[in-house]
């Protein structure tokens, strides 16, 4: 497997999953934001404050050239992950239904945080047990996860809910901490 992890100005977890995936023995290679991206297995879009976050989290970066071609990517049956500030972009490219808004108490969290595991079938979960409760580092202000009944029932139904907090720390609905797509190809 060969990983790409994207790099914005403002990235600050870039260097992390670098060395993650490099510690997993993945063939990784850094990405710049303005750069097409070719030739990867796995696209890790990393934490941080994509160009500052000036408008909105990711409301920026989903215009990157790097990600012009993430929708053909994953029709190729390749992979994405995106996490925190990456979710955020995933988000805001509607590649992920759903939006990130200010944590319910308006403070930037940074903490662990147990998560349970309620789809443990994707590329990214299948070595969990679903059920299992797993501790994550959270850094965010707006991690507060939103999206309307009818988008909640539908990934209630097609079983795209992926982590729930066991304490839910931001005000996400239905305590949702990490979701995919339809074709189980993104998380978040």
């Amino acid at each position: 497997m060969k990983a790409g992890v994207i790099v914005f100005p403002g990235s600050n977890c870039d260097i992390d999953a670098y060395k993650v995936l490099e510690k997993l023995d993945v063939e990784v290679e850094y990405i710049w934001h303005d750069e097409k991206i070719e030739n990867v297995d796995l696209i890790l879009l990393p934490g941080g404050f994509s160009y500052g976050d000036y408008l909105r989290c990711g409301a920026i970066a989903r215009f990157a050239k790097a990600l012009e071609n993430i929708n053909d990517h994953i029709e190729k049956g390749k992979l994405v992950l995106g996490i925190c500030n990456g979710f955020q972009i995933l988000t805001e490219l509607k590649a992920l239904p759903g939006a990130l808004l200010r944590n319910k108490n308006l403070n930037f969290i940074c903490s662990d945080c147990n998560l349970i595991v309620e789809n443990n079938s994707t590329p990214f979960t299948n070595l969990f047990t679903k059920g299992e409760v797993v501790n994550f580092p959270i850094a965010h202000g707006e991690g507060n996860y939103y999206i309307d009944e009818e988008g909640l029932d539908e990934l209630i139904k097609n079983n795209q809910i992926v982590f729930r907090y066991q304490n839910n720390p931001n005000g996400s609905v239905y305590d949702i901490a990490g979701i995919v797509n339809k074709k189980e190809m993104y998380l978040v």
